[in-house]
């Protein structure tokens, strides 16, 4: 009787270690996904780095920054309402680079064709960096779920907005802008 019972107690032990790995493992796996899904720029926040060339070529990285007011806004050349806001973002750019705005209009370039941004930005007479987000990372980053989207950040690189769809009105532009330099 006893080497039955041995071998039951070797089982169940066996069974309580392969029970106790599972258990760890999906709490550390579990853990790691979280974090990925509360990661979403949110207001109050440290917005997400990111590191993206422009139409030149010239590197920009977010977290350099710093000390400056800041939109990101995401777009693409085919987006209406992106196309209907661009002027606002233009004029609102003019009147306010000098006091420390810096406008960064990043390009779905993924989802975009790269000759009609080139066409677009013409067009328009755009003068602030047009970044290429050529693989989406900062969509996926920023977790962009419809265009235009807009992240208003302050001279310590918090959000302190986030608009989602469009077009803005340069009023509306502007009031958050006042916000900034508050």
């Amino acid at each position: 009787m006893k080497p039955i019972f041995n071998k039951i107690s070797l089982f169940s032990l066996l069974l309580i270690f392969l029970t106790s790995v599972w258990v760890l493992f999906t709490i550390a796996t579990n853990q790691e996904k979280s974090v990925e899904i509360y990661s979403a720029p949110q207001k109050g926040f440290i917005a997400p780095d990111f590191v993206l060339n422009d139409l030149s070529g010239n590197e920009y990285q977010l977290s350099n920054l710093k000390g400056n007011m800041i939109i990101v806004n995401v777009w693409a050349s085919w987006c209406k309402p992106c196309q209907y806001e661009m002027p606002a973002l233009q004029k609102i750019y003019e009147k306010y680079k000098d006091r420390g705005l810096i406008l960064l209009a990043v390009n779905n370039t993924y989802q975009d064709n790269y000759a009609d941004v080139l066409d677009f930005v013409s067009e328009n007479n755009l003068t602030f960096p047009i970044l290429l987000d050529l693989d989406g990372f900062v969509s996926t980053q920023y977790q962009v779920q419809a265009l235009p989207s807009t992240f208003f950040i302050d001279k310590t690189g918090k959000i302190s907005e986030i608009i989602i769809g469009g077009p803005m009105s340069e009023t509306l532009i502007e009031s958050k802008i006042k916000e900034l330099e508050k």
